[in-house]
């Protein structure tokens, strides 16, 4: 008998200690999960969008301080703002960025320029660059033919492309931020041939000619504008097979099977003296194109570009601030 009661209060003991441990995990998650939701509302509801408090994302070069940014949100009602709240006015990245993040997948920033990265494809999903009239000074101290095409360690092997994938494809590797807007300083110049900053495209007729024309006429828009903002990548437009149906298509070279996109794009924007901005939006077919096509041929609406490729350009202006859109006042 004695030996029963002993063995139920042995029982009974250990029943305590558990249902204790017990209670006290569920009441710490509970708890927990309560603080992170009021944080979470307090996040969402923009009044602390740009308080490191509420960050649940590690931070990293060029990435704004939070894990959102807003791209996510409505345009309309936006105004112009002078500098990005979110990230510190003195960094290059904040004058490059000024007027917002098109995406935050993978971004890693230069000392000239910023882009992000799609380790999918092996190319970028868009490239940013600010020019000044200034900034495209010819510097006789900078060349380029010493700059060889490098690939880029910061990725994971899995995801880089390398130059073995480019040779013998019947593709340059074109630059998404141009060499030629990068003439301050030879390392400038040099980081435009990190492969991430590439894309397959077609030579002669295409990246030699009709997109080294339009590379060209941007740089010549810093003599009307104050500062220009460009934006540059991929995109892989659908296309009406015999069948009747629409299909994604494109084409891949090397080991790494590096994506050739079917077109490109730019979007620009131009900030005159008085501050007022202007906005041109081209794509190109990644074909040869004959020389005498005039570069207005490719202007179409920004939103055609934001819609194929998942991306928000300039989303801290709204819309109906641009004093012009491909030319057209508004």
């Amino acid at each position: 008998m004695v030996r029963k009661m002993a063995f139920r209060a042995r029982v009974y003991s250990i029943s305590v200690v558990v249902g204790v441990g017990v209670g006290g995990w569920i009441l710490g998650t509970f708890t927990e999960r309560k603080r992170l939701l009021q944080i979470s509302d307090k996040f969402y509801d923009g009044t602390h969008e740009t308080s490191s408090n509420f960050c649940f994302h590690k931070n990293f070069p060029a990435l704004p301080l939070c894990g959102t940014v807003s791209a996510a949100s409505p345009i309309e009602n936006k105004v112009v703002v002078s500098q990005p709240s979110i990230l510190p006015a003195s960094t290059r990245v904040s004058e490059i960025m000024r007027y917002g993040f098109p995406g935050l997948d993978n971004v890693r920033s230069f000392d000239d320029y910023v882009l992000s990265y799609d380790r999918r494809t092996r190319v970028p999903h868009w490239v940013f660059e600010h020019l000044t009239k200034d900034k495209l000074k010819y510097n006789d101290a900078v060349d380029r033919s010493k700059c060889q095409f490098y690939e880029d360690e910061s990725q994971h092997i899995f995801f880089r492309a390398l130059n073995t994938d480019y040779k013998g494809s019947g593709f340059d590797r074109g630059h998404m931020a141009a060499a030629g807007n990068h003439r301050l300083h030879q390392k400038h110049v040099e980081q435009t041939f990190v492969l991430s900053n590439m894309a397959p495209q077609v030579g002669r007729g295409f990246n030699r000619d009709a997109w080294n024309r339009l590379e060209k006429y941007v740089r010549k828009l810093t003599k009307k504008y104050v500062n220009v903002y460009v934006c540059t990548g991929p995109l892989y437009l659908p296309r009406k097979e015999s069948d009747g149906k629409t299909y994604v298509k494109y084409q891949v070279i090397g080991a790494n099977t590096v994506a050739v996109p079917t077109h490109f794009f730019k979007v620009v924007v131009g900030e005159a003296e008085d501050r007022s901005l202007e906005m041109e939006a081209y794509v190109m077919p990644n074909q040869v194109i004959d020389d005498n096509t005039p570069l207005s041929v490719f202007q179409v609406p920004p939103e055609s570009i934001e819609r194929a490729a998942g991306l928000l350009f300039f989303d801290r202006v709204s819309r109906d601030k641009l004093s012009a859109v491909n030319g057209k006042k508004k």
